[in-house]
């Protein structure tokens, strides 16, 4: 499929995924949605693709979904076609690790759409917000839902509630990002991040992937059970025999995915 709104690239084991709607800030619409869905399937089924990083400019992750799609939308349009729906669904279905790496601003679907990545690493520019209140609607794609599990609460329901933005150092502190990075050094980070969890299983790390996220989704008696099943589960795998063989001998783990 040939993209107008995303650019791929795919190298080292890495599918680099870059938003590239340069003149409205990146802002997600219906075709950049059915983009990313497409090249999110294409990397999970591509053997090749071990991590995945989304990311958009520097000036901007995302500023939010395109109101100008939106705004002469009924909801009987909205809810009929369930909008966003089902591309939000088939990014949910990839197993392989998604970093997601944002500079400047990361607001309203543009938000959610980092926190639907596995982790964010940030550079010192982002801004993060569900502004969506200013204009008579409220987040649609996990506002209200992913960003109180990340940060708690009290400041979800104050940016849900007024529109303010949290800047990068405050969404460290918050737990919304895993790490805070000059801008220039943003893509190093990210890809050496990305680089990192290639060189691992990739069965452990769509297992570890799995167990965290279920975390969030069940009580935690039947998460530890769930954990300790999938632990007990990779030792059938010819990555854990050489995992532990390479530490014993002190070498470095030649990992083949079985």
């Amino acid at each position: 499929m040939a993209y107008e709104t995303i650019i791929v690239e795919v190298e080292d084991h890495i599918a680099k995924v870059t938003l590239n709607r340069p003149d409205a800030l990146n802002a997600i619409n219906d075709q950049l949605m059915t983009e990313l869905a497409d090249a999110m399937a294409a990397a999970q089924t591509d053997s090749k693709v071990r991590c995945i990083v989304l990311t958009g400019s520097e000036k901007a992750f995302a500023a939010g979904a395109d109101i100008a799609m939106m705004k002469d939308k009924t909801y009987v349009e909205v809810f009929t076609e369930d909008l966003f729906g089902p591309e939000i669904d088939a990014i949910n279905r990839v197993r392989k690790p998604i970093i997601a790496a944002v500079s400047g601003y990361a607001l309203g679907g543009g938000c959610e759409l980092a926190m639907m990545c596995d982790f964010i690493i940030a550079s010192e520019t982002a801004k993060f917000g569900q502004p969506e209140v200013n204009l008579g609607v409220m987040a649609g794609i996990g506002g209200t839902q992913r960003l109180t599990k990340a940060v708690g609460k009290a400041k979800a329901m104050d940016m849900n509630l007024t529109g303010r933005f949290m800047d990068a150092a405050e969404a460290e502190r918050s737990g919304l990002v895993s790490r805070v990075v000059p801008p220039k050094k943003l893509m190093e980070e990210a890809m050496g991040a990305a680089h990192k969890i290639a060189e691992k299983s990739m069965i452990s790390t769509m297992a570890i992937k799995e167990a965290v996220n279920k975390s969030f989704e069940v009580p935690l008696r039947e998460g530890l059970v769930f954990e300790r099943r999938v632990f007990h589960s990779l030792f059938a795998t010819e990555d854990q025999k050489e995992g532990m063989e390479a530490f014993l001998e002190k070498r470095t783990a030649q990992f083949r995915d079985k």
